[in-house]
C-alpha cells in the first residue's frame, strides 16, 4: 500500500489505484498519513473533518468515516483503533511526504558536507515525488503550507547543488524569482547561474533589479550575501567547484579532526602516492573552496588563475591573483604540489603574505618548506579502516562480496595504502581474496586495472610509485634502491653504512614520503620497497653490516647490557634473517659463521624453528666439519647428528650455545664415563658466564646423581651470584629454577619460580617463559588446581608460539593430570596421546616422554581399579 499527499490525495495497492471516496474519506486518509505510524487523537481528526461546526454525534460520525475508508482500502487492519484515536498502520516510506522529507534531509546533509553530486541526486529524487500542490483536493491548509515550505527549501538546495556542479537552469531559477521576487537567495542563485554561463552583464543587471525592488518594496538594501556575490562577479571570480566524488569516504576521522582543529593558514597534507591526500583534502574542505589540480601543469600561478575562472592580463599572474583574493575569506586547495614544489611554495608564500584572509590547504609528497607551514602526515589506513575500504569498493563490482581471513591478509600486505586497496578490491569481480593474496608477491603486475577516467598516475599501482621515483635525483634513487634491501627497516647507522650516502639524502627521501621515520628507525612501505628493489639492491653490503652487528652483540647478550642488545637484535630480526638467507645462497661459509654468531640470540628469542628450513638448506651446501660452527648448524638443522661432532670438539668454546645444545640434546654427563678433552677445556675456562654455567651444572649433578641437597644448594648460590654479578637473567633464571626444585617448602618453590619468571620476562626469552610457566603450574598442582590449570594453558600457548614441542607435551601432561583428578578420564587420555605425538629427538624430549608415559600408566591403573 502506498499513500500520496504531495498533490491530490491518492492510495495505491499492488493491484492499482484505489478509489478512496469523497472529500471526507480523502481528508481522513490525509490526516492519518501526515502522522503515519502514530495515533492521531480523536479531537484532532474531528476538527480536521468538520472544522468549527462538528455534528452532535461527532464520535459516531468519525467512526462512520473510518468504516467507509476501511472498505475503500480493502484492508480494515490498515486503520487501527485505539482508545485515544486512530492510527494508519503503514511504514513511513509508504507515504510520499515522509519519503520526500527523508530524501530531502539526506540531500541537504550531502550538500553541507561538500558532496553536490550526491545532493543533486537525492534532492531530484525527492522533488520528483510531487504531483502538484500538497493536499490539493482536501481542506488542510496548515499542513499544506508546511509541506510547501519544505518543498521550497529542497528546491533551493537543489539549485545550490547544481550551481556548485556548474549546471544550474537559468530559466527555472528565473521562473522561481518571478513567483518569489523578494527572495534574495533565489536572486543570488540567478546571478551565479548567469555568471557561470558567461552572461556577466545580465548577472550584474539582476543585482540592480533586486536592489531597486528591495528599496521600493521594503526600504532596505541587498543582504551582505547578495552583495558578496555581486562583488565576486565584478571581479570575474567564478571558480571551479570541488570535484564531485563518486564513492563513499571511508575512515580518516582522526586526520579530519586534526585538520579542522589547526589554526595555521597553510596546512600541507603529506604522504606517499596513493595514501588518499587529495580525497582527504576534498573531504575536509567546506563549500566554496577553490580547487587547483597541479598534477598536469607546469605553471602553478596560471593554473590557479584558471581555477578561479580568471583571464590573464597585463598584470603578472601572482598580482592578478592577489587582486582577486586579498579581500576574500577563502580556502585554496593546491593539489599534487610535489613536481612543481618550488613554484607552489613561492606562490603560497606570496598569496599568504598579500591576502590576509586566505587559507591554503596543500597536498604533496613533500613539504612546501616555507614559514608558517603546518604538516599533517597522511599515514596508511589502520587495519579496521583498510578492511572497511576494501569491503566497500569490492561490493561496487561484486555485490555478493563477503570479507574473510584472506581480506585481512591482502590489506596488511598492501600496507593500508588506499589506492592499492581499491585496485585490489576491483579484482574481486574475477578473483577470490585468496587468489589476490597469493599473487601480491607481484603486486605491480596484479594491480593494473584502475579507474580509466582517473589521472594516468592513479590508474595502476606502478604508475603511483613511478610518479615519485621520477622526481628523485641520482643520489636519492641510489639510496632508495639500497634502502629497499632492508626488509625490516633500518637505523640511521645502518643506512649510512650500507648506503654510503650523507644523512641529507636520507632526509630528502623522508621529505618526499618514500621513507618513514619514527622512533629512531626508518622504513619503507612494502609497496614502495618492492618497486625500488627492482632498480637495484645492496645485499652483500647489507649482510656484511648485520654480520658485524651479530658478532658484536653475541657476547653482550651474556652481560649486564643484555636487555639493550637483545632489544637491538630483536628490532633487526627481519634483517638478520634476510642476511642469513642471502648468505646461504651466495656465501655459505659466511652464512655458517653468521648462524653461529646469532645462535644464542635465536635461543633466547625462541626462534630456532623459524630458521630451521634455511639451516637445512645451508647444511646441504657444506661438507662435514669438526667445528663449533658446524655443530651449531647441526643442532638447528639435524639435531640427531650433532652428538658425533660434539665429541670431536677440543675447545676452547667460543659459542656458548654449543654447551646449551649439548645439554638439551645429550642430557647431563655420565659421572662414570671417561672425561673428554672438551670437558676439561670448559672447566678451565676463565669466561665468567661459562664459570656460572659450570657451577649451575655442578649443583644439578650434586642433587641428581649424589642426592646431596645441601651441596647442591650451596653450588646453586655460587652460580646465582656469578650470573647476578654479570647481570645475566637467563642464567639466573635457570639457577632459581633449580633452587625451587631443591627446597622442600612448596611456597618458597613458588616464590623462586616467580623470580625466575620475572627474569626471563624482562629478557623476553620465549622458550624459557613457556618452560617456567609450565614449572610454576607443576608447583601449583597441589596448592591451587584452578590456577595451575590457567598456567598450563598459558604455557601451552607460549610453547606453541615458540615451537617448543617438549614443553607443549609437558603442559598437556599437566592438564591431563588435572582432568584425571576431576574424573574426566577420556579428556585426560586424549591430552596424553596428543602429548606423546609431540615428542621427538633429544634429552629434553626423552625426559618429557618419561612423564607422559608415567601419566598414561597411572590413567590405565585408574580405569582398571
Amino acid at each position: 500500500m502506498q499513500v500520496g499527499i504531495l498533490g491530490p490525495v491518492e492510495a495505491h495497492s499492488p493491484d492499482g489505484k484505489i478509489s478512496v471516496g469523497g472529500p471526507r474519506p480523502r481528508t481522513l486518509l490525509a490526516l492519518l498519513a501526515i502522522r503515519v505510524g502514530e495515533i492521531v487523537l480523536l479531537d484532532r481528526l474531528i476538527d480536521g473533518l468538520y472544522g468549527a461546526e462538528p455534528p452532535s454525534d461527532a464520535a459516531n460520525a468519525l467512526q462512520g468515516q473510518v468504516s467507509r475508508l476501511r472498505r475503500a482500502l480493502g484492508d480494515a487492519s490498515l486503520i487501527e483503533f485505539h482508545p485515544a484515536g486512530y492510527r494508519l498502520a503503514l511504514a513511513a516510506d509508504q507515504v510520499d511526504a515522509h519519503r520526500f522529507a527523508a530524501l530531502a534531509a539526506d540531500g541537504q546533509q550531502a550538500l553541507e558536507q561538500g558532496d553536490p553530486q550526491a545532493a543533486e541526486s537525492l534532492l531530484s529524487e525527492a522533488l520528483q515525488l510531487w504531483r502538484g500542490p500538497a493536499l490539493a483536493d482536501v481542506d488542510a491548509a496548515g499542513h499544506a503550507t508546511r509541506l510547501e515550505q519544505q518543498r521550497s527549501t529542497a528546491t533551493n538546495a537543489l539549485i545550490a547543488a547544481r550551481i556548485r556542479l556548474g549546471k544550474a537552469d537559468v530559466q527555472e531559477i528565473s521562473d522561481l524569482v518571478q513567483r518569489h521576487p523578494l527572495d534574495e537567495r533565489l536572486r543570488g542563485y540567478l546571478m551565479q547561474a548567469l555568471n557561470q554561463q558567461g552572461r556577466q552583464a545580465e548577472a550584474l543587471q539582476a543585482f540592480e533589479d533586486a536592489k531597486a525592488l528591495l528599496a521600493d518594496e521594503l526600504g532596505t538594501d541587498p543582504s551582505a550575501e547578495l552583495r558578496a556575490i555581486h562583488l565576486q562577479i565584478l571581479r570575474g571570480q567564478s571558480h571551479r567547484e570541488l570535484p564531485a566524488q563518486l564513492t563513499t569516504f571511508v575512515g580518516r576521522q582522526e586526520e579530519l579532526r586534526r585538520i579542522a582543529a589547526l589554526t595555521s593558514r597553510l596546512v600541507t597534507l603529506t604522504g606517499p602516492g596513493g595514501a588518499g591526500k587529495t580525497r582527504l583534502a576534498l573531504q575536509s574542505a567546506g563549500p566554496g573552496a577553490i580547487f587547483v589540480d597541479l598534477a598536469p601543469v607546469r605553471d602553478v600561478a596560471a593554473a590557479t588563475l584558471q581555477a578561479l575562472g580568471l583571464k590573464e592580463t597585463v598584470l603578472a599572474p601572482e598580482d592578478r591573483l592577489t587582486l582577486a583574493l586579498r579581500e576574500r575569506d577563502a580556502l585554496l586547495i593546491l593539489d599534487n604540489c610535489e613536481h612543481v614544489i618550488v613554484q607552489a611554495a613561492a606562490l603560497a608564500q606570496h598569496l599568504l603574505s598579500t591576502c590576509p584572509q586566505l587559507r591554503i590547504l596543500a597536498t604533496s609528497r613533500e613539504a612546501l618548506g616555507i614559514t608558517g607551514e603546518t604538516l599533517c602526515p597522511v599515514p596508511p589506513l589502520n587495519p579496521e579502516q583498510s578492511l572497511a575500504l576494501f569491503t566497500d569498493r569490492a561490493r561496487l563490482v561484486n555485490p555478493a562480496f563477503v570479507r574473510d581471513e584472506h581480506t585481512v591478509d591482502v590489506c596488511r600486505s598492501l600496507d593500508g595504502l588506499p589506492l592499492a586497496i581499491e585496485l585490489a578490491a576491483a579484482r574481486t569481480r574475477t578473483l577470490t581474496t585468496e587468489d589476490i593474496s597469493a599473487r601480491l608477491h607481484d603486486r605491480f603486475r596484479l594491480l593494473t586495472k584502475g579507474n580509466r577516467a582517473a589521472a594516468p598516475r592513479h590508474q595502476t599501482l606502478r604508475a603511483v610509485v613511478e610518479w615519485s621515483w621520477d622526481l628523485l635525483d641520482d643520489d636519492e634513487r641510489d639510496l632508495a634502491t639500497t634502502f629497499a634491501t632492508f626488509s625490516g627497516g633500518a637505523t640511521l647507522d645502518a643506512v649510512e653504512q650500507v648506503g654510503r650516502h650523507d644523512i641529507e639524502v636520507l632526509e630528502a627521501l623522508v621529505d618526499k614520503s618514500l621513507v618513514e621515520a619514527a622512533d629512531g628507525r626508518y622504513r619503507m612501505l612494502e609497496t614502495i620497497r618492492e618497486f625500488c628493489a627492482q632498480h637495484g639492491r645492496a645485499d652483500a653490503e647489507h649482510a656484511s653490516y648485520f654480520h658485524a652487528l651479530a658478532r658484536q652483540a653475541d657476547p653482550e647478550l651474556r652481560r649486564r647490557n643484555q636487555l639493550h642488545w637483545f632489544a637491538k637484535l630483536s628490532a633487526e630480526h627481519a634483517n638478520l634473517v634476510q642476511a642469513v638467507e642471502w648468505t646461504t645462497e651466495h656465501d655459505p661459509d659466511r652464512a655458517l659463521r653468521l648462524v653461529s654468531d646469532l645462535s644464542w640470540y635465536w635461543y633466547l628469542k625462541g626462534s630456532r624453528t623459524e630458521i630451521q628450513a634455511t639451516a637445512q638448506k645451508l647444511l646441504a651446501k657444506l661438507g662435514e666439519q669438526p667445528t663449533e660452527e658446524y655443530a651449531i648448524l647441526l643442532a638447528l638443522a639435524a639435531p640427531e647428528r650433532v652428538h658425533g661432532v660434539l665429541e670431536q670438539l677440543r675447545g676452547p668454546i667460543r659459542y656458548p650455545f654449543v654447551l646449551v645444545a649439548w645439554a638439551m640434546l645429550s642430557g647431563p654427563p655420565d659421572p662414570h664415563a671417561p672425561r673428554t678433552r672438551l670437558q676439561d677445556e670448559v672447566e678451565r675456562s676463565e669466561d665468567p658466564w661459562i664459570q656460572g654455567l659450570i657451577s649451575f651444572s655442578a649443583a644439578y649433578l650434586n642433587w641428581a646423581v649424589d642426592g646431596d641437597r645441601g651441596k647442591a644448594v650451596a653450588e646453586s648460590r655460587v652460580a646465582l651470584r656469578k650470573f647476578e654479578d654479570l647481570g645475566e637473567r637467563w642464567g639466573a633464571a635457570q639457577v632459581l629454577d633449580v633452587l625451587a626444585n631443591l627446597t622442600e617448602d612448596p611456597h618458597e618453590a613458588l616464590a623462586l619460580t616467580d623470580q625466575a619468571l620475572r627474569a626471563v620476562s624482562e629478557l623476553g626469552a620465549n622458550e624459557e617463559l613457556a618452560e617456567m610457566r609450565c614449572r610454576r603450574a607443576d608447583r601449583l598442582l597441589d596448592l591451587d588446581q584452578d590456577e595451575a590449570e590457567r598456567d598450563y594453558h598459558q604455557a601451552l600457548e607460549l610453547a606453541s608460539r615458540a615451537g617448543v614441542t617438549a614443553t607443549r607435551a609437558l603442559a598437556a601432561t599437566g592438564l591431563a593430570r588435572i582432568a584425571h583428578r576431576r574424573g574426566n578420564l577420556t579428556e585426560a587420555e586424549r591430552l596424553l596421546r596428543e602429548a606423546r605425538g609431540e615428542l621427538g629427538f633429544g634429552w629434553m624430549h626423552s625426559t618429557a616422554k618419561e612423564q607422559v608415559e608415567a601419566a598414561l600408566t597411572e590413567l590405565v591403573r585408574s580405569r582398571e581399579a
